[in-house]
């Protein structure tokens, strides 16, 4: 190739880089009875960007309060650091490792485990920061109550969001052109298959799944 067919390719690449502009996708999920689905972790994939850059970690807090973990599903950057809080009078075991199949094959370097004593009147409740350096979705739960159960989706890419009650996951600033899109939910057995799209300025897309929610104690 000559120096004058390298640079034309070089500048037509940067052409098709600059004309991918920024575009927002709305995934809407839908559970198993086509009823939205909240909780549901929507991840974008680009085919326009390679290698997205990493989101910046940041500081958020889970409680464990009336026997939950709140909120009972996070979305957090690679990186971030969680703070563990025990809302509850009594002592909390937390346990953290890989969710679904993927915890059953897991080291001990893929998850963690801390306990936080209860909350006594007048003082300011236990807690103890975790940091998230593995990308994917872990489960929490507490030895001592078994029916204590929370998820972190860690995302290690800018395009991770969960969806809310009305089932709806918004995606700002994705690049227009081919993009695949994956579903995760703490409720589903397997896997979804990411579905291919292709992004314009405004893209709209609905996400059937077979997943059934699990009803939360109030």
């Amino acid at each position: 190739m000559t120096t004058l067919q390298k640079t034309t390719q070089a500048l037509a690449w940067l052409v098709l880089a600059g004309a991918a502009q920024a575009a927002t996708v709305q995934v809407t999920v839908l559970a198993r009875d086509g009823q939205p689905l909240a909780d549901a972790v929507v991840v974008l994939e680009s085919a326009v960007v390679q290698a997205p850059r990493a989101p910046t970690p940041v500081q958020a807090t889970i409680a464990q309060q009336k026997m939950q973990f709140l909120p009972a599903v996070s979305v957090l950057p690679v990186g971030s650091r969680a703070r563990f809080t025990n809302q509850d009078g009594w002592e909390h075991h937390v346990r953290g490792r890989p969710a679904g199949l993927a915890g059953l094959n897991a080291t001990a370097q893929q998850g963690f485990e801390l306990r936080l004593p209860g909350k006594l009147d007048g003082q300011e409740p236990s807690s103890a920061d975790v940091t998230l350096n593995q990308a994917g979705p872990l489960q929490l739960g507490c030895h001592l109550h078994g029916s204590m159960r929370g998820f972190v989706y860690v995302a290690d890419t800018p395009w991770a969001v969960k969806t809310g009650p009305d089932g709806v996951a918004m995606l700002p600033d994705v690049p227009e052109g081919a993009a695949r899109v994956r579903v995760w939910h703490p409720e589903q057995l397997l896997e979804m298959p990411a579905t291919a799209i292709t992004v314009v300025p405004v893209t709209l897309l609905n996400a059937p799944t077979q997943v059934v929610p699990r009803r939360r104690r109030l």
